[in-house]
């Protein structure tokens, strides 16, 4: 089995080192990783320069670009045969709810199933970068567990269509984790995400991040998985048309 590994955190991240180590035994690794981190890029391509590419080792590319970019790079370019799988993580910080629409972590999954591979996207959901609780090195007690759960995916007799698997793990030592659910997004709402300053020069200039955050969702939603101590797994499809307002047009559409 062919497996691309990819991140958005930059070749050299830990997560990404504990990814492939994870994924080693199930068949030959190919990582093309950004040469820096590249958190909130969400599906960018880069198109107003020429990407460049450098070689780290066997079947180890460097792209100074996005996830979305790496992951054309690689099917597109640099692997002379297709990836049975794209593997994009492990991602230092939870993606769920609305965070699928800003990682870039879930958009280089996205960007494989785009070109007909099927995709996985798997986020450590802790770090006090993600505003949880939990300690990164904590990855690394959970190889056996991401082992385990890649395999599982991976020899699934049938996959969904046209659907990929953005996977975030609970913030706890490997023999912790309970178990894994099957979930659905749940809802993120930052408060005080935008902070003024001033540059060296008296400016006014505006960062966007920190704040807190605040989670909510149903039984079944990620984010109730996770604080239960539950390995999250949400199908994540392409097709973003909302088929039941469709279903229900004669009820709020009038022709123009």
């Amino acid at each position: 089995m062919r497996l691309l590994c990819t991140n958005d955190d930059g070749i050299l991240a830990f997560g990404l080192d504990c990814l492939v180590r994870a994924v080693e035994p199930l068949g030959e690794v190919t990582v093309v990783a950004p040469d820096r981190e590249q958190s909130g890029t969400s599906h960018a391509l880069t198109m107003q320069h020429p990407l460049r590419v450098k070689n780290r080792g066997p079947r180890r590319y460097q792209v100074d670009g996005t996830p979305t970019d790496c992951v054309m790079l690689a099917l597109q370019a640099l692997m002379p045969e297709p990836p049975d799988f794209v593997l994009s993580g492990i991602n230092h910080g939870q993606n769920m709810g609305e965070d699928v629409l800003y990682s870039g972590t879930v958009a280089a999954a996205m960007e494989g199933l785009v070109l007909g591979v099927p995709s996985i996207a798997l986020s450590f959901a802790g770090g006090d970068r993600a505003g949880g609780a939990g300690d990164a090195t904590l990855v690394e007690q959970q190889l056996e567990a991401v082992t385990d759960l890649v395999r599982h995916i991976v020899t699934l007799d049938k996959l969904p269509p046209a659907t990929l698997f953005n996977v975030n793990f609970p913030p706890v030592a490997g023999p912790a984790i309970k178990g894994t659910r099957l979930t659905r997004l749940g809802r993120r709402v930052f408060s005080d995400a935008i902070t003024r300053m001033k540059d060296p020069w008296g400016q006014e200039v505006f960062w966007i991040g920190g704040g807190t955050i605040s989670w909510s969702g149903e039984p079944d939603s990620d984010y109730r998985a996770i604080a239960e101590g539950y390995v999250s797994v949400t199908p994540l499809h392409l097709d973003l048309t909302h088929d039941v307002m469709l279903d229900a047009a004669e009820s709020w559409w009038r022709a123009p």
